[in-house]
């Protein structure tokens, strides 16, 4: 059965100093981001491209967002393999590469940390991850590699 969801989510430019896009460093890059229900999302751009560092910037949303469907879509397939996670955590980095005319994502690593509730469970929790990458709507849906290194370990 195909089926089909939608997102819908309002980006507010709330960074004009009083003269708008006059000049590169005439305007401020913050942004709000809202989803109705949920609360809102302070961003900006990232600091090299005068952003402000305290707020989230669309490299960081991109990592984060791999990282969360890669964990959501983990946790599933341990279920369905009988793995009990007891704790996960991932220390996921990007890299991008700038040209002249823009840039681009080179590749993004996952380096999911996993804690399970008993050592006979490691094997197939550490081949869950495969099954979670290729589940994962988000990275199914960009133009680079994203890579995960995985390490499991058992309570106690």
């Amino acid at each position: 059965m195909f089926q089909r969801h939608s997102y819908a989510l309002t980006a507010t430019w709330t960074g004009n100093r009083g003269s708008g896009t006059s000049g590169t460093r005439d305007y401020d890059r913050s942004v709000t981001l809202s989803v109705d229900g949920k609360p809102d999302l302070l961003g900006s751009a990232d600091r090299p491209f005068f952003g402000d560092p305290e707020r989230w910037n669309p490299e960081d949303l991109l990592i984060a967002a791999l990282a969360q469907c890669h964990l959501l879509s983990y946790l599933r397939a341990c279920v369905l393999r009988g793995v009990v996670v007891t704790g996960y955590t991932d220390s996921a980095t990007g890299q991008i590469e700038l040209t002249g005319d823009g840039g681009r994502f080179t590749r993004v690593t996952l380096r999911p940390s996993v804690t399970v509730a008993d050592e006979g469970m490691i094997e197939a929790a550490t081949e869950a991850h495969a099954e979670a990458h290729a589940w994962c709507f988000i990275a199914g849906s960009v133009s680079f590699p994203v890579e995960y290194a995985p390490t499991v370990e058992a309570d106690g």
